[in-house]
C-alpha cells in the first residue's frame, strides 16, 4: 500500500459523491494497515489474539468521522467567510490527508477496539459480530490483557504525532470514556436511574471517543499552530460538538437495538442490558411515565430477567410509547448534530457526514 494520501479532482475541484467513497476507501486501508502494524507482536499467541480482533471490525465509523471530517474541514472557506485566513485553505487542498489524519484514525478505531474487548469481558458475551469473543475463547484475564496492550499501542501510536496536543486529547477521552463506564457500573441494578444519569454516562462512554475523531480529523487540515484563531478553534469546537452528538445518538439507537434488533443482523446477543440491570433510554422513560402499577410489573420483569420477560418488556414499552421517545430522542441528536455543520461549504465530505448522520438513527445493525 503507498504511503501517499490520495490526490484531489483535478484543477482544484471538490471530489463528487463517488470520489469521495473511493477515497474513503483508499484511506481506511491505510487506516488497517496503520493499526495491524502498531499492534504487531514477535509473541505468537500474541499475534494470533491480535489477528482475531479482525472479526471485531465493523463499518470503521469513528475512522471514517476522522477523515470525513478533516476532508470538510479542508474545504476551501471553511471558516467564516470574512475570516482573513480563509485563503489558507486553499493550501490545504492538495494533499487532503496527511499521514496525521491516517495514525489519529487508526488511533481512534485502537481504542474503539480496546473497549469492544473491555466491554465483551463485563457484558459476559459470547459472540460479536457473528464470531466468537476473546473471553470465550481464551478466558476474562487474556481479554483483559489485550483490551490494555491495544490501548498501550494506541497511546504509544499517537506519541509519535509531531504535535502533543493529540497525544493529550486522546489520553483524557480514554479517561473519560472510563469514567462513564465506571459511572454505568455504579448503576447497575438502580431502578431509579433517570434520563440526566443515562446522558451523562452516554455521552462519556460512546460520545467522548467520536467528538474527538471528528475534532481531531478537523484539527489536522486546519492546522494545530493556528487553532488559537478564534474562526479556526470555534470551526474544530464545532465538529467536536457534531460528534457528540452523533455518538449519543448511536448509542439510544444501539440500546434500542438491544431491545428490538434482530441477533442475526445485530451480530451480538440481544436483551444483554436488562439481563445484566443496566437500564436505557426507553425503560428509564417507561419507568418515570407508566402507572404505578405497571410500574411494579416491569421492576419485576427486571429483577428476574430472563427469555420469557423479553415479550413482556417490550410490550410494556409500547404502553408508555418508550420506544417512540428514545427514537425521537436519537432523532433530535441527529438534527441538532446537522445544524452544526449546516453553513460549511458545500462539499462531498459534507454531504457523506450528513449522510452518515441520517443513518445512525436508521440503521438495523
Amino acid at each position: 500500500m503507498s504511503s501517499h494520501p490520495p490526490r484531489p479532482a483535478a484543477s482544484g475541484t471538490l471530489p463528487d459523491l463517488g470520489e469521495i467513497a473511493s477515497l474513503l476507501e483508499v484511506a481506511l486501508r491505510r487506516v488497517e494497515t496503520t493499526f495491524d502494524r502498531a499492534l504487531q507482536s514477535d509473541l505468537p499467541p500474541v499475534q494470533r489474539l491480535v489477528a482475531h480482533l479482525e472479526t471485531y471490525r465493523g463499518k470503521m465509523l469513528r475512522p471514517s468521522l476522522v477523515i470525513l471530517s478533516g476532508l470538510a474541514a479542508a474545504t476551501p472557506g471553511s471558516s467564516s467567510p470574512s475570516s482573513p485566513n480563509s485563503s489558507l485553505r486553499h493550501s490545504i487542498a492538495p494533499s487532503l490527508l496527511s499521514d496525521a489524519h491516517i495514525t489519529i484514525a487508526a488511533v481512534c478505531e485502537m481504542i474503539h477496539m480496546a473497549t469492544l474487548v473491555h466491554d465483551d469481558v463485563l457484558d459476559e458475551a459470547d459472540i460479536r459480530r457473528q464470531g466468537a469473543t476473546v473471553n470465550r475463547l481464551r478466558g476474562n484475564e487474556a481479554a483483559v490483557v489485550l483490551g490494555d496492550y491495544v490501548f498501550s499501542a494506541a497511546y504509544r501510536l499517537c506519541a509519535t504525532l509531531p504535535s502533543q496536543q493529540a497525544a493529550l486529547l486522546i489520553g483524557q477521552t480514554g479517561m473519560t470514556l472510563c469514567a462513564g463506564e465506571l459511572l454505568q457500573l455504579h448503576h447497575r441494578e438502580n431502578f431509579s436511574i433517570d434520563e440526566p444519569t443515562y446522558f451523562e454516562i452516554v455521552k462519556r462512554k460512546t460520545g467522548s471517543l467520536i467528538a474527538v475523531a471528528c475534532k481531531l480529523g478537523a484539527m489536522q487540515s486546519l492546522g494545530v499552530a493556528r487553532l488559537s484563531e478564534p474562526g479556526d478553534s470555534h470551526l474544530a469546537d464545532r465538529f467536536e460538538q457534531f460528534g457528540l452528538k452523533l455518538g449519543v445518538a448511536f448509542q439510544i439507537q444501539d440500546d434500542l437495538l438491544d431491545l428490538t434488533g434482530d441477533q442475526g443482523v445485530v451480530g451480538k446477543p440481544l436483551r444483554k442490558d436488562a439481563e445484566l440491570g443496566k437500564l436505557t433510554l426507553p425503560v428509564i422513560h417507561h419507568l418515570a411515565t407508566a402507572t404505578p402499577q405497571r410500574r411494579g410489573q416491569t421492576l419485576q420483569l427486571l429483577e428476574d430477567f430472563g427469555p420469557a420477560a423479553a415479550k413482556k418488556l417490550l410490550e410494556a414499552l409500547d404502553s408508555t410509547r418508550s420506544i417512540d421517545h428514545a427514537h425521537g430522542a436519537a432523532r433530535e441528536l441527529v438534527a441538532g448534530a446537522k445544524a452544526l455543520l449546516k453553513d460549511l461549504p458545500e462539499s462531498a465530505a459534507k454531504a457523506t457526514l450528513m449522510a452518515m448522520a441520517d443513518q445512525v438513527v436508521s440503521r438495523a445493525s
